[in-house]
């Protein structure tokens, strides 16, 4: 399976609140041999394609598009409706950086293939199978729901600044004029004037 390429991607991924606002992530057409991303301009296909799938260069792009491709396999066989669904998906979560890409493709992946237990589930009547696939469908769902809420803290693991407005000084205290913001264990005070700042340990 192989694909055509030019040596670099034009663009980063943009960010993921106007990734919405772009337009529709180019299909992809299956081949024996090679995988084809339908688009009058096949750069700039390339360029929406990355975008959609977070992918911050073309080799990332291509990687996560081939693992898509054999996740979508409907009896051993690619399927191109599953692989648009997938790119999809993941376009409308819009992963931020590497990461992110790597750990939505795996939601999605993991998603297609709880579907696929729950349409079994829901296809025979053998009690030994059902309970067979109840188990593999649990554990689907119980890993689905932990990718998201892996995805959720990840997202909101940047620091987060607090600035407090008032001070109460205590007895024997000191108090800091201007605007005093904590990040992690350091209380860090900007003075009023001059700009000058003053750390102590919380």
């Amino acid at each position: 399976m192989t694909t055509t390429a030019p040596n670099c991607l034009g663009t980063a991924p943009a960010a993921a609140n106007d990734r919405r606002d772009l337009p529709a992530s180019p299909r992809v057409k299956l081949y024996k041999r090679r995988i084809a991303i339908r688009h009058p301009d096949p750069q700039a296909g390339e360029r929406l394609l990355a975008d959609s799938l977070g992918a911050v260069d073309l080799d990332a792009m291509h990687g996560i598009l081939k693992q898509l491709v054999k996740a979508s396999a409907i009896g051993q066989k690619p399927d191109e409706a599953n692989l648009a669904f997938m790119i999809s998906m993941i376009r409308s979560i819009a992963p931020r950086d590497s990461i992110e890409a790597m750990l939505v493709s795996q939601m999605v992946s993991v998603h297609m293939a709880a579907m696929r237990c729950a349409c079994r589930l829901a296809c025979t009547d053998d009690l030994a199978q059902q309970e067979s696939v109840t188990r593999a469908l649990t554990r689907l769902t119980r890993t689905f729901a932990a990718q998201v809420e892996a995805l959720s803290r990840h997202r909101n693991s940047d620091e987060r600044a607090i600035t407090v407005k008032n001070l109460s000084v205590q007895d024997g205290g000191q108090a800091i004029v201007g605007n005093v913001t904590q990040h992690a264990n350091v209380l860090v005070a900007e003075a009023a004037t001059g700009g000058t700042r003053q750390g102590a340990g919380l």
